[in-house]
């Protein structure tokens, strides 16, 4: 069986039972689980001080369990990103470790790209795909049956579905990306990946559309966007509309980017802070297809 640690490398968990049921929910699937021992610690909004957090990425990476899976994600890997040492993080992927998460720890996965070219995999965190209550939906099935085949090695491909306009795009690249926000933060700085004709996925949670057109445009005009073979878009979910918007939407913010940039853009992949999402393997090299509609990205 898979080892498999859970670890708080960012937000604080202001409750342990839903850890706990995790934990047992991913043991029930036929993991060794353990929990790192600073998974509980508190320090204002932080799973810790910077400290201890960064002291439980070290044990974890020199334990180099199966898999590391973050309980969630929230805010503080970009505190610890110039203290990180990259070259043992290295090498637990050198020895079979995966790091598996999403949002904040999207700034983690990138400085594995950056710090030596590392792979992990954007998927599931603990506490938000396998600590939910069944009263709030419980363990999604897709999450988790992709996660599994991600984690034994038979995942091959993920599909889905986008708008048209797309058919018969073919391409491969390095497929890279993650939390929209964390990603711009990264942007200049030494943990930044510098991918040329790559495929850059991108989500985000609790931005106005204006604000994601915003980075994008940013990307844009740093030349990011422009640099890749395309941009696959996840959920961008808005908790709440602006009277200020007018008819002005997120689909009227990636038409502007599709006038402006020429990369392919294509809306649709199942990822992001959402209950149904796909696990993707960061940094490896995909083929990406589309026939009519259907997107598939194999690897």
């Amino acid at each position: 069986m898979s080892s498999l640690c859970l670890f708080t490398p960012a937000g604080v968990l202001t409750r342990a039972a839903p850890l706990r049921l995790a934990a047992r929910r991913l043991a029930a699937m036929g993991y060794t689980v353990s929990i790192d021992a600073a998974a509980l610690a508190r320090h204002q909004r932080f799973g810790g001080d910077d400290d201890t957090r960064l002291a439980a990425l070290h044990r974890i990476a020199t334990q180099a369990p199966s898999i590391a899976m973050a309980t969630r994600g929230g805010y503080g890997l970009t505190r610890l990103l110039d203290r990180i040492d990259w070259k043992l993080m290295t090498h637990s992927v050198e020895r079979g470790t995966r790091w598996v998460g999403l949002s904040d720890v999207t700034a983690l996965q990138l400085g594995l790209l950056a710090h030596g070219g590392a792979t992990s995999w954007a998927g599931p965190t603990a506490v938000e795909d396998f600590g939910r209550a069944d009263a709030d939906g419980g363990v999604d099935d897709v999450t988790a049956a992709c996660f599994n085949e991600a984690m034994d090695g038979s995942l091959e491909a993920v599909g889905f579905r986008t708008e048209g306009g797309f058919d018969g795009l073919d391409l491969s690249g390095r497929l890279w990306g993650g939390n929209l926000c964390v990603l711009m933060s990264l942007l200049g700085t030494p943990h930044w990946p510098r991918i040329k004709g790559g495929v850059l996925f991108l989500e985000d949670v609790n931005e106005q559309p204006y604000r994601v057109e915003r980075m994008l445009l940013q990307l844009h005009q740093a030349g990011v966007l422009g640099a890749q073979k395309a941009v696959l878009l996840g959920d961008f979910t808005v908790r709440s509309k602006s009277p200020m918007d007018r008819g002005y939407s997120l689909g009227v913010a990636v038409q502007h980017l599709r006038s402006v940039c020429a990369t392919p853009i294509l809306t649709g992949l199942p990822y992001g802070h959402i209950p149904t999402k796909v696990s993707l393997p960061q940094g490896a090299r995909v083929q990406l297809a589309v026939q009519g509609r259907d997107v598939l990205i194999g690897w």
